[in-house]
């Protein structure tokens, strides 16, 4: 066997080191945007999946969602209700008419920002010996959503959340290193974020709909990588464009490439309106095609949503019943 394939295999299970900064890597991009698209828009209709492989998806869903609140108005009495909700994410008759009154399901995490953190803990704490997989606390950091914060208030903010009990920090990038070219800065940038994170994984978020190009996509998902992020992640949910098909094409593709050259698996987090069942299945779609079923998994994607919990469990409901129920019927908690 290549002595690389054996260095690789070694890897696959292992967090990502990151890497010393290569400007050649990011000099060789290319972005062919009308097969990214062409791609991106057949990939609604290239599998049908019904009846019980429906089912068995949509529940794979819930698993990769990381149930957000990121409001102005959030409460601790909300925090607490989304933390239950996430532990409990389908209710349980619906389960038992799907003969699944015995699965253990919940999402992959609960998303907050700093001030909820303490509330989400203890209530989240329960899931870490109910669960074989407990719910995973993230927390928006170093000045989301903008990310124009002084840089040693960013990364004050991510120890305190470390400090805080989050076990992933979603840290926003500077968007003008990206526009600018400069991206050694966000290399040095993203790098000091995954130190600050130590043993909380760190999601980069991108906020692609402000980069400008997919070649800008490309080159900012190639650099944070570079620099140890666990994750990268499309958006804030605040731009005005967040997550579609092709950005995520072009961001999985970088993640396949990385893999390929250091063996490092690097997590994908689409986030911001995506809200329906049949949204998340299309994702679920595109990652098991480009990157495989092992991408599939929570350790390695996520949904960043705050409603389409609420739409998987109304399908849900519909495979079990036959019948469309209100979205009043299936609420946060």
């Amino acid at each position: 066997m290549d002595a690389s394939l054996i260095m690789v295999a070694d890897k696959t299970n292992e967090r990502n080191a990151g890497m010393d900064f290569n400007p050649d890597w990011l000099a060789k991009v290319q972005i062919n945007r009308s097969a990214i698209e062409r791609r991106a828009g057949s990939l609604g209709d290239r599998r049908s999946i019904k009846k019980h492989w429906q089912v068995a998806w949509l529940l794979q869903a819930i698993s990769c969602i990381d149930l957000t609140t990121l409001a102005g108005d959030d409460t601790p009495g909300r925090v607490r209700r989304l933390c239950n909700k996430a532990m409990n994410p389908v209710r349980r008759e619906i389960l038992s008419s799907l003969d699944l009154e015995d699965l253990e399901l919940s999402t992959g995490a609960v998303c907050v920002y700093h001030g909820m953190l303490e509330t989400a803990n203890q209530i989240l704490a329960r899931s870490r010996g109910q669960n074989a997989r407990p719910v995973g606390l993230a927390a928006v950091s170093a000045g989301f959503p903008a990310g124009l914060n002084a840089l040693p208030l960013r990364i004050a903010e991510i120890d305190a959340s470390v400090a805080a009990g989050a076990t992933e920090i979603d840290i926003v990038i500077s968007r003008r290193h990206a526009l600018s070219g400069n991206w050694r800065a966000l290399y040095d940038e993203v790098r000091s974020f995954r130190e600050a994170s130590g043993e909380a994984h760190l999601k980069t978020i991108l906020a692609t709909g402000e980069l400008g190009t997919l070649r800008n996509v490309a080159k900012a998902s190639i650099v944070c990588m570079m620099a140890g992020a666990d994750f990268i992640k499309t958006s804030t949910g605040k731009e005005s464009v967040n997550a579609t098909l092709a950005v995520s094409l072009v961001m999985v593709r970088c993640i396949r490439s990385y893999f390929e050259d250091t063996g490092y698996r690097i997590g994908f987090k689409p986030a911001g309106g995506i809200s329906t069942a049949k949204d998340a299945l299309n994702w679920l779609v595109l990652m098991k095609e480009e990157l495989g079923v092992e991408w599939m998994q929570p350790e390695l994607f996520r949904f960043g949503a705050s409603s389409l919990l609420g739409d998987i469990e109304r399908q849900l409901e519909h495979a079990a019943t036959g019948i469309y129920s209100a979205s009043y019927r299936n609420p946060m908690g």
